[in-house]
């Protein structure tokens, strides 16, 4: 069984000064937005970056449960890392076995979902999911919630991928074991002690929370194909950088590789 990053989850105040900072910066742009998350309260834009997905939620009601993420985590910032499985039901049983909670689960014709529940898992919302259907595991294969067409949207300009998904928590070696039992694949160290899970295509690395901000998905490390024009770009738009190789976006850090 394998089991790929195929989509980070933002939450933002407000969606399209987020939208115009990812265009001008990452130049990506909108492959589809989802009148679904309308019956949470949300309004959102997905954007894929290579063959994953950048999705960007904002509240349009009050009292949501994007709202409350939002105070909760102090303003803007990685909410959710959503993955793509080859066999569901084994996934299903596991999480079963181990007790974990579902804040939402659904299946239709061409998709299956399963997102843990946070105080189950640690760390922040993780999320597992089989897209069905013709090409359906191919890594530049279909995807559901980026709508019927979103390579229509694929940009490959400046970043052409999401190879790593950072997880800020007050105790990495903890989280990280769970993790390690939900996915069912091992845990490694990473050069700087820090422990990681090896997916199929990308890494989840779990780090210690030092930016004064409290659990959740702290940020995402992305390959390049011009760093130069995106910390340009920063620089220009005042979006905040270490001039070199991290850019910050909707609240999370963005590493360029």
């Amino acid at each position: 069984m394998w089991l790929r990053l195929r989509q980070i989850a933002t939450v933002a105040s407000e969606l399209a000064p987020i939208e115009e900072a990812l265009a001008d910066v990452l130049a990506i742009q909108v492959c589809h937005r989802d009148p679904g998350v309308g019956r949470y309260g949300l309004e959102n834009a997905l954007l894929p970056i290579g063959n994953q997905i950048l999705e960007v939620v904002a509240p349009i009601e009050e009292n949501t449960a994007g709202g409350r993420y939002l105070e909760r985590r102090g303003g803007d910032g990685g909410y959710m890392v959503i993955t793509q499985c080859d066999n569901h039901a084994p996934r299903r049983a596991r999480i079963e076995q181990l007790g974990i909670r579902l804040v939402n689960q659904f299946d239709n014709e061409g998709f299956r979902n399963m997102q843990l529940h946070p105080k189950d898992t640690g760390g922040s919302f993780f999320e597992i999911d089989e897209q069905l259907g013709a090409n359906a595991h191919d890594e530049d294969g279909p995807w559901w919630p980026a709508g019927p067409d979103w390579k229509a949207g694929q940009c490959l300009e400046r970043v052409t991928g999401i190879v790593a998904a950072e997880i800020q928590t007050d105790d990495p070696g903890a989280v990280a074991a769970r993790w390690s039992e939900i996915a069912e694949l091992p845990v490694a160290e990473d050069g700087q002690g820090n422990p990681v899970i090896e997916l199929d295509n990308a890494t989840l690395r779990f780090v210690p929370c030092n930016d004064g901000r409290p659990e959740g998905l702290g940020g995402i490390d992305v390959s390049t194909a011009d760093r130069a024009a995106i910390l340009a770009a920063a620089e220009r738009r005042g979006v905040p950088s270490n001039g070199t190789d991290q850019v910050q976006l909707c609240g999370l850090r963005i590493n360029l590789l």
